[in-house]
């Protein structure tokens, strides 16, 4: 998914791998589209729990009349002994890194990858809303071009605050930080504006990306609203995505696709694996390619359907103190 709103045609760059033209078949046409719900079958990964803190659990699950194959990670919030960061890739020459990098790299227990990026520039260049350590690494995507028309722009980011998680739609302006209520009414054609007031977001870190898939416990996948349409990240990709629970506690979840035990899925259906497991709010980072997810040592999903990652330039660290 990197990469795909700027150039929706670089969707292709991976048809040539041959472990990946059961997807090409899928976006041509050449097998119906996924339109079920998921009813994917959650069990813990017990190895793996046993070797991590009691706030920090893995799950892996499987549907196989979609099919699907999916791992999710819970991170409870635990100050003394488990935290989260968003980790920006220290490389000097390109700025992309696998997630097994920066796991080797911060000492991190559990890495999945973050938010979107080009990798049309070298060094690579951060597409949303990036904070690390307080610093706006990144600012928000203001407004997006489709066609002729400008669509001003409050997209879903995930923020690290001192109490917790937060989800809002952001924005940022003069080096400050904005959580929207509501983002634009647009549909396609029609640019709306910002409306309400907004309030500062005192984050610590934040990944921006998009878009948001829960509101409120329901879904709400506001592709429109962030001005996703004229992209290829409404269709069906391997996934990544965050959430939220009502206690707080942080959800990191990954879909794998573009092969036949797994297809992936669309943004609603990924939004409907989160409700499954107890998301409140959620919303959509990176996919395609990119979905990565290392725990231990161990890569738990395959790309794509290969065992090498795509280095990617950001990335949510969990560290197990």
């Amino acid at each position: 998914m990197v990469a795909w709103e700027r150039n929706p045609v670089t969707v292709l760059q991976w048809v040539l791998a041959p472990a990946r033209l059961w997807a090409l078949l899928a976006l041509a046409g050449g097998m119906p589209a996924a339109a079920q719900t998921p009813d994917v079958q959650w069990q813990p990964l017990e190895a793996l729990n046993a070797e991590l803190p009691a706030a920090v659990r893995v799950f892996s699950g499987a549907d196989p009349t979609i099919p699907l194959r999916a791992w999710y990670v819970t991170v409870r919030p635990d100050g003394d002994s488990v935290r989260a960061e968003v980790l920006l890739s220290r490389d000097e020459n390109d700025r992309r890194e696998r997630v097994s990098d920066f796991a080797a790299d911060t000492g991190a227990c559990v890495v999945v990858n973050g938010g979107f990026f080009s990798m049309e520039r070298t060094p690579a260049f951060h597409a949303g809303l990036l904070v690390v350590d307080g610093v706006i690494e990144a600012p928000a995507t203001r407004s997006v071009l489709r066609g002729d028309i400008r669509y001003e722009t409050a997209r879903a980011a995930l923020g690290l605050t001192p109490d917790g998680f937060d989800i809002a739609w952001a924005t940022s302006r003069d080096g400050q930080l904005q959580a929207w209520p509501e983002p634009p009414s647009h549909v396609p054609g029609t640019p709306a504006e910002l409306v309400g007031e907004p309030s500062p977001w005192p984050v610590e870190d934040a990944l921006g990306a998009g878009p948001a898939l829960v509101f409120d416990g329901e879904i709400r996948v506001t592709t429109n609203e962030e001005v996703f349409f004229g992209s290829a990240i409404p269709n069906t990709h391997p996934r990544t995505a965050a959430g939220i629970r009502s206690d707080g506690t942080l959800l990191l979840l990954v879909v794998d696709g573009r092969q036949p035990v797994s297809r992936g899925v669309d943004l609603e259906q990924l939004a409907s694996l989160m409700v499954d497991i107890g998301a409140e709010e959620a919303l959509n980072l990176d996919g395609g390619g990119s979905s990565s997810l290392f725990v231990n040592g161990e890569l738990l999903n395959r790309p794509s359907g290969i065992t090498t990652e795509r280095e990617v330039m950001s990335a949510i660290g969990v560290f197990c103190d």
